[in-house]
């Protein structure tokens, strides 16, 4: 069993129609790269990512001519290590699963997902999920919305028993974010805080954590997350997209500490089937967030069951989902979405708004930390062909303006 060729196939999958008139907050999810990995054996392995990533001539000829299998424990990229479980497992007719050890679970919770939205948009997103059979949300905060209107707002439409999950990006201090981790855990919505503090300021973590009653979950631990779990900077953390032999390291040592892992990996369904299988293997999964909910179209046809929360480990060998190649070349031939200009009108809460080209720098506008500003709103106009709009884009051109009432 060798491998003798490896490719990168760049595709441009459409987004789910309810996000067609909001390219420009769905830029960068729009594109996607299917790796495809070839066998002497005539197996065919396929996996994907979020993007558009090229494989270098050195990287190919470091695979082409080798055994996959000892590459299942090296550090590649999540896509590439999916075509390769998926390739070895289909060779030896066993699920990617039994390749990465023991298993545990026959479903993992999975959580829906979206951009930083209006609490408006939030409320119908969540309630979209519900409808799809999640019971999981994940969602960044940003500063261009107060985090607590849109808190408010997720509790007020979801149903007894659903799990937010706030990610707040590792850029706050302990005095931006004491107060409002305090207003934020009196909402029982909020199942985990992803990221609160920089990920630098573990003794900050550690501290926020006998203070809070929320799960905090740590994304990127500085340090490797062994000091991190001896600290008790957290009590979640996050694998996936760190490449699979690390995941599985990580995902046991936190079992073993009795803390739970959290899987992200950003791609369609066959990234997803690859979350599914390493979820099956770890002891303590809390969930796995994915972008498939995010695409009207995927490269095998469509997406896993969601039902009461979560999604079947797939059966059969390899990843146990197919490829159509079809509709591979079809999206490979699929141009890119235009994403088009922007006017952005951010809304303050004392009346004024800064009125700009593109997203604001709302930090820079404003001085003050993220998601803090209560009342604060983005509202966008994209570019329209329209005489006005063009004219309101050229009248911005020396930047950013405070307009008062």
């Amino acid at each position: 069993m060798k491998i003798t060729d490896v490719e990168a196939i760049h595709i441009n999958p459409k987004l789910c129609a309810r996000n067609a008139n909001q390219k420009p907050r769905f830029s960068g999810i729009d594109t996607q790269t299917i790796y495809k990995v070839t066998l002497n054996n005539g197996v065919v392995g396929w996996g994907d990512t979020r993007g558009h990533v090229t494989l270098s001539d050195t990287a190919v000829s470091a695979l082409v001519g080798t055994s996959p299998m000892p590459h299942l424990h090296n550090d590649h990229s999540t896509g590439l290590h999916g075509a390769l479980y998926d390739a070895v497992g289909k060779s030896l007719e066993v699920p990617a699963w039994q390749l990465m050890g023991r298993k545990y679970r026959d479903r993992v919770p999975v959580a829906a997902w979206t951009r930083p939205a209006s609490p408006e948009d939030l409320a119908a997103e969540v309630q979209r999920a519900v409808g799809e059979g999640y019971m999981t949300f994940k969602s960044h905060s940003c500063a261009y919305y107060c985090v607590v209107e849109q808190t408010q707002a997720v509790q007020d439409v979801a149903p007894a028993g659903f799990r937010f999950h706030w990610d707040f990006n590792h850029n706050r201090t302990p005095t931006d974010i004491m107060r409002l981790v305090a207003e934020i855990e009196t909402y029982p919505v909020v199942a985990v805080l992803e990221d609160p503090l920089n990920w630098r300021d573990v003794e900050g973590w550690r501290q926020l954590r006998e203070k809070t009653s929320l799960p905090l979950l740590m994304h990127v631990p500085q340090l490797g997350a062994g000091p991190e779990i001896r600290i008790g900077s957290a009590d979640l953390y996050m694998v996936g997209e760190n490449g699979i032999p690390l995941s599985i390291r990580r995902g046991h040592a936190c079992a073993e500490a009795n803390l739970s892992t959290v899987i992200q990996l950003t791609g369609g369904t066959l990234s997803k089937a690859l979350g599914l299988h390493l979820g099956a293997v770890l002891p303590n999964v809390s969930h796995m967030t994915n972008l498939d909910d995010q695409y009207d179209e995927d490269v095998t046809g469509g997406r896993f069951e969601v039902a009461e929360g979560s999604s079947p480990v797939p059966g059969g060998s390899g990843l146990g989902v197919d490829v159509d190649e079809k509709e591979l070349q079809r999206l490979r031939e699929a141009p890119k979405t235009i994403v088009p200009r922007i006017i952005s009108e951010l809304h303050m809460p004392m009346g004024g708004r800064f009125v700009m080209r593109g997203w604001p720098n709302v930090d820079r506008l404003t001085g003050f930390p993220e998601g803090n500003v209560r009342g604060i709103r983005l509202e966008l106009s994209e570019e329209d062909g329209s005489p006005e709009w063009t004219k309101r884009w050229d009248a911005l051109a020396d930047g950013p303006r405070l307009e008062t009432t």
